[in-house]
């Protein structure tokens, strides 16, 4: 890591009769914020991008204790550096790069006296800022009660906001599993429903007006506090919301909030390969990550889609298909508490798995581990049950709210699991904030809507949430999907089925379809070669220019020296040029899995499996058609794509 000290772009205190802007820019000078005190002494701040005002004055500020921290305050001269760090990271690329301006504010609140800081990171991609306010040296006083921010963001007019919306009352912000759709910023405060109201999940992604580039407001490093929604009010400006409402919430010790964050991009290339919510996370404990073998990406099988948990029997089997696919993983789970000695049948399940190279995970209420007395007591003590029969991880369920008791509860589980060896995969959850930076033995969570809506009334999927997921909930971290279901497509085809492999980025992927459908059936075996060699993390990914949200995603990512293509058409029937461009210089063999526009829609009972059909109307699809070819960067090649179609290509490096 290096540090270098700035010169301060004003020397003058922000103070209440001085008003002249604190000046923050980014290590290349694309990105600017400033922060400021208005004449009657309340902070404000701005972001800058390319010379135009993205987030327009805005107001900052947290209520403690009853306190407005933001209003009437004086602002100091801040202790301004510059940070440069590499670390390993995974998903889409395996180098990150952590290159900021950091400038530490000393705030004073002139009515009650309290000093805290303000601290902003400028990158070359963003801007963040946080609030770091001390406890007060008051014996009698145990926490600091936070009340709420006034933390908003005015948004540029001309921007278009993609939000997801789950169009259910209750149900919107408790697992982040909505249908990503969007509106003009003008238009956000009405676009929900009245009976769900105008409070949004993070992130909401910009496209910004001309061609400025994109912008996303979200949250990272979330520990020790609620977690943040967006309120929209009106005036294209967004408000900081959180679960306890009125009631607040309570926090031991020195406030340290997550950061607020402002995503900044040229393209959909750079917003989706930014590392600006990871980066804004801690490094790993180097003690209790002193040994990471045990974190291991992968794939699993999964029964619970297509026949539900059923009986030991069925899992056995499903580790057994899990060895034949080459597959790391099979994921017992709801019910399996419910078999007869169900601890011991699980270890045999374990034992079975470890001799055929599969690791088992296991399923489990958040309700049944969330007791926080004796510091978890519950949590660990069944934590060391789960080591004991040989599990290598826990797909944790049903938190369904990011208040605080369940953050604090979500990064207990994360510590203890890493104490013990384990993984975690969390679901019924609020999205990624970048704590898989500092506990990388998180290897996905939902909080998306995945697949699985494709047999619930809700469903099915249309295909243009799928064009869209690439470029607005995965662009804050891994998302556990669980894709891949050729029976129950919905307006999708297989094609487009295979291609949210490629498109979506999770380090534990966990397939929903039967194995037996993907391996064996005639109409579906073609194309299982190449879905088998998909990996589930990258060393580089780019998305191809022809890309828009909702419309159209087209991604190629690298692994070693071999490629994949996968493209999601998220509307109707078009023809799709692909460049070879991107590939460096060489001779490649392409296999290239396409909509077959001259098939007939195949039926479920066609796919050859014994599998469950709950809404019949949604089992037909598009089939798919597997060519070859030889390609280099100077070719290009015209594909149809079905309507909700899709494409995915392999790129296999000949040798010279």
């Amino acid at each position: 890591m290096k540090r270098f000290a700035l010169p301060l772009i004003v020397a003058c205190f922000a103070l209440v009769d001085c008003h002249a802007d604190e000046n923050m820019t980014s290590p290349d000078g694309k990105v600017a914020a400033s922060v400021f005190v208005t004449q009657s002494g309340d902070l404000r701040y701005r972001v800058q991008f390319k010379n135009q005002q993205v987030v327009e004055p805005s107001v900052l500020g947290i209520t403690v204790d009853g306190v407005d921290l933001g209003n009437g305050v004086m602002l100091g001269d801040p202790d301004t550096s510059v940070v440069d760090e590499t670390y390993v990271t995974r998903g889409n690329h395996t180098q990150a790069r952590n290159h900021y301006t950091v400038s530490k504010f000393p705030v004073h609140h002139n009515a009650s006296g309290r000093k805290y800081s303000l601290e902003f990171r400028v990158y070359d991609d963003g801007v963040a800022y946080r609030y770091v306010v001390p406890a007060e040296a008051r014996p009698s006083k145990t926490a600091q009660h936070v009340d709420g921010e006034t933390s908003s963001w005015k948004m540029m007019d001309g921007a278009k906001v993609w939000y997801f919306e789950r169009l259910a009352k209750g149900w919107k912000l408790k697992s982040y599993a909505g249908e990503w759709m969007s509106t003009d910023i003008n238009h956000l405060e009405t676009a929900t429903p009245a009976n769900v109201g105008p409070i949004q999940g993070t992130p909401l992604v910009f496209q910004l007006p001309g061609d400025l580039g994109y912008a996303a407001v979200t949250k990272a490093a979330l520990y020790n506090y609620s977690g943040m929604r967006l309120k929209a009010v009106g005036n294209r400006t967004v408000v900081a919301n959180f679960t306890e409402g009125d009631a607040g919430f309570d926090v031991h010790g020195t406030i340290v909030s997550p950061w607020r964050v402002t995503m900044l991009a040229d393209d959909l290339n750079e917003l989706v390969n930014s590392g600006l919510i990871t980066n804004l996370n801690p490094a790993p404990d180097p003690e209790l990550f002193a040994d990471t073998g045990y974190i291991q990406p992968g794939r699993s099988v999964w029964s619970w889609e297509t026949l539900g948990l059923d009986t030991p029997e069925t899992q056995r089997t499903f580790i057994d298909l899990a060895a034949k696919m080459g597959f790391e993983y099979s994921m017992v789970d709801d019910g399996w508490k419910d078999w007869d000695a169900p601890w011991d049948t699980v270890r045999s399940l374990c034992d079975h798995g470890r001799n055929k190279g599969v690791g088992v995970w296991l399923w489990v209420h958040s309700h049944d581990i969330h007791d926080p007395s004796n510091d978890y007591q519950q949590l660990r003590d069944y934590f060391d049950r789960v080591t004991a029969v040989g599990a290598v991880g826990l797909k944790i369920d049903f938190m369904d709210s990011e208040a605080k008791e369940k953050i604090d509860f979500e990064i207990a589980v994360l510590r203890n699991a890493a104490q013990r060896k384990l993984l975690i995969n969390f679901h019924g959850c609020h999205a990624s904030t970048g704590e898989e930076r500092t506990y990388p033995n998180e290897l996905t969570r939902e909080g998306i809507r995945g697949i699985e809506v494709n047999k619930h009334k809700e469903g099915p999927l249309p295909a243009s949430h799928n064009a869209a997921l690439p470029f607005t909930r995965f662009v804050v971290g891994h998302g556990d999907y669980t894709p891949i279901l050729y029976t129950s497509p919905g307006p999708t085809t297989w094609a487009h089925q295979l291609a949210t492999l490629v498109a979506f980025t999770s380090p534990l992927q966990v397939y929903a379809e039967h194995p037996d459908a993907m391996m064996k059936a005639p109409v579906l075996k073609q194309a299982f070669p190449v879905m088998q060699s998909i990996p589930t993390v990258w060393d580089e990914t780019i998305v191809l220019p022809d890309s828009r949200i909702g419309d159209v995603a087209a991604i190629a990512r690298r692994s070693g020296d071999d490629w994949f293509v996968g493209v999601l058409n998220g509307a109707g029937a078009r023809d799709y040029e692909l460049d070879f461009g991107f590939l460096p210089a060489g001779t490649y063999e392409a296999v290239i899995v396409s909509d077959d526009l001259d098939a007939e829609p195949v039926e479920l009972s066609s796919v050859g499996v014994n599998i469950k059909a709950k809404r019949k109307q949604w089992t037909t699809a598009v089939p798919f058609k597997v060519d070859r070819s030889s390609v280099d960067r100077s070719q290009k090649v015209k594909v149809p794509l079905a309507e909700g179609g899709g494409l995915v290509v392999q790129l296999i490096k000949q040798s010279n």
